[in-house]
């Protein structure tokens, strides 16, 4: 095992944080996506449940522009996005199908300005990555830009611009909170693979070579120049890729990992996990001390010192929470929260 940092006490709440993580010891956050139209509740109750950890709340229920594709592809640069036959694709020019989608983040942050005023802890936003962009938006003479690599490099430096200014802009906001970029991902195993579907359905695009999918997502990460964690919440998550695009933090579904050997060693190279053990859906949310006995079990198994637990790991849903009611949201987000303070008590 590598020698852990030491601990300091934190100006952000009574938590202990630890020097090479960001979070105060025993945090909580969401992936993002919360359920309903209404961002100013749907934002109070994220920074209710989630105070030292809070993430923007994002409503994809609010239609085209609000859900993942839609509401990153406006933060695109010098390359405008349309709606077309129920797809989002690079469009000639920018029309009214962007303007909707910039108009909903400015909804969004405007309510994290205004409920966050003086917050300074860490807060996270969140995006999609360039792959799971490519993979989801068309071209303008047709099919997805995951068929045109140049397009394809095209579009990650465009986003990695965009992305930018968006950190910036967050930090302009709230000056004294830290931000942390979320990059989604969920598309990436089956890119990597060769799987993701032409139009007819009857072949796939080429895979995508891991280094060159490492390289790109680094870059991407360089130049957006904040700590970034990457979230999948598919089967096969490709860790060491993720590890050398340099990830501060892997946000994964615990209960799809079936190889526990990258993620320990991601772990022992100083890699925050945000754990997602909280389901979101059922009769009714989880108990907080389900959630302690789910990332205590994995983290036994890693081998890992208990001590290290509640500093190193973030409490989350397994994913998003836009087909949850609000209520079964809020439960989901207290039992995480309860789950994070439990694992430093104990």
């Amino acid at each position: 095992m590598v020698t852990r940092p030491p601990v300091r006490r934190s100006s952000v709440g009574s938590c202990l944080v630890s020097d090479r993580w960001l979070w105060p010891a025993g945090s909580a956050t969401g992936v993002g996506s919360m359920p309903g139209t209404d961002v100013a509740e749907a934002q109070r109750v994220v920074l209710g449940e989630l105070p030292d950890l809070p993430h923007l709340a994002e409503l994809p229920g609010r239609g085209p522009g609000a859900e993942i594709i839609g509401r990153t592809s406006a933060f695109l640069v010098d390359m405008p996005v349309e709606v077309y036959a129920g797809r989002w694709r690079i469009a000639a020019r920018p029309g009214r199908d962007l303007r909707r989608a910039l108009d909903l983040l400015d909804r969004d942050l405007d309510q994290l300005t205004e409920q966050g005023d003086g917050y300074a802890g860490v807060v996270k936003v969140q995006a999609a990555g360039p792959y799971t962009l490519a993979a989801n938006v068309d071209l303008p003479i047709g099919g997805r830009v995951l068929r045109d690599p140049g397009a394809v490099r095209d579009l990650t430096a465009s986003l990695a611009e965009g992305l930018r200014g968006y950190v910036e802009d967050v930090r302009r906001r709230l000056p004294r909170a830290t931000v942390l970029l979320q990059i989604d991902e969920p598309a990436l195993p089956t890119v990597l693979a060769g799987r993701v579907p032409t139009e007819s359905g009857f072949s796939a695009y080429r895979p995508v070579e891991a280094t060159t999918a490492t390289d790109a997502l680094r870059e991407l990460v360089a130049r957006v120049d904040a700590p970034t964690v990457f979230h999948c919440c598919a089967p096969d998550v490709p860790i060491p890729l993720l590890v050398s695009a340099g990830a501060t933090a892997l946000s994964i579904d615990l209960s799809l990992v079936t190889a526990l050997d990258p993620l320990g060693e991601a772990l022992d190279a100083g890699v925050g996990l945000l754990a997602g053990v909280a389901p979101t859906s059922g009769a009714r949310a989880a108990s907080h001390k389900d959630l302690v006995d789910r990332v205590r079990t994995v983290w036994r198994q890693l081998g890992f010192s208990a001590g290290l637990l509640p500093r190193q790991v973030v409490v989350t849903p397994t994913c998003g929470l836009a087909r949850a009611s609000l209520s079964f949201a809020k439960d989901t987000l207290a039992a995480c929260r309860d789950a994070g303070r439990r694992l430093v008590e104990e």
